[in-house]
């Protein structure tokens, strides 16, 4: 004997909408996360420390070095002063409004990241910045 149930049998179903919303917000993640990732131009230097220091992260940036011995890199290219000057003149008429950062080595000379500082400022850039790493929390 077959016992039939008393509600009325229906066809499974699948919702695809909360699926959806599932989707948008994976791709919302991926893009935020992807442009929060920068690829950094320069030779390894230690940075010196800065209570202020942050991570910003602009598209439009050229990354400068000036290491302990007073080399400037630039793209991890060892450059001379008029190299370099020849260089971010092009980079300035390609991009006027582009950041520049300068990531000076802790013991390098004050007078030869002022030298790449002069340069910059005498070609006409007014985005520049020096790079420093976060200092240590209070507790730690």
């Amino acid at each position: 004997m077959k016992l039939r149930s008393p509600l009325p049998q229906r066809k499974t179903r699948l919702e695809i909408i909360p699926l959806i919303d599932i989707m948008f917000f994976l791709l919302a993640s991926f893009m935020l996360v992807s442009l929060s990732m920068t690829k950094q131009q320069t030779i390894k230097v230690s940075l010196p420390v800065a209570s202020a220091s942050r991570k910003d992260i602009k598209p439009d940036r050229l990354d400068l070095a000036v290491s302990v011995e007073g080399n400037i890199y630039f793209e991890k290219k060892m450059v001379s002063l008029p190299e370099l000057e020849l260089i971010m003149r092009e980079k300035h008429a390609a991009s006027p409004e582009a950041s520049v950062f300068i990531s000076g080595d802790e013991n390098a000379r004050h007078g030869d990241t002022i030298r790449v500082l002069d340069v910059l400022r005498r070609i006409g850039f007014s985005k520049v910045a020096f790079n420093t790493k976060p200092a240590a929390p209070a507790g730690a």
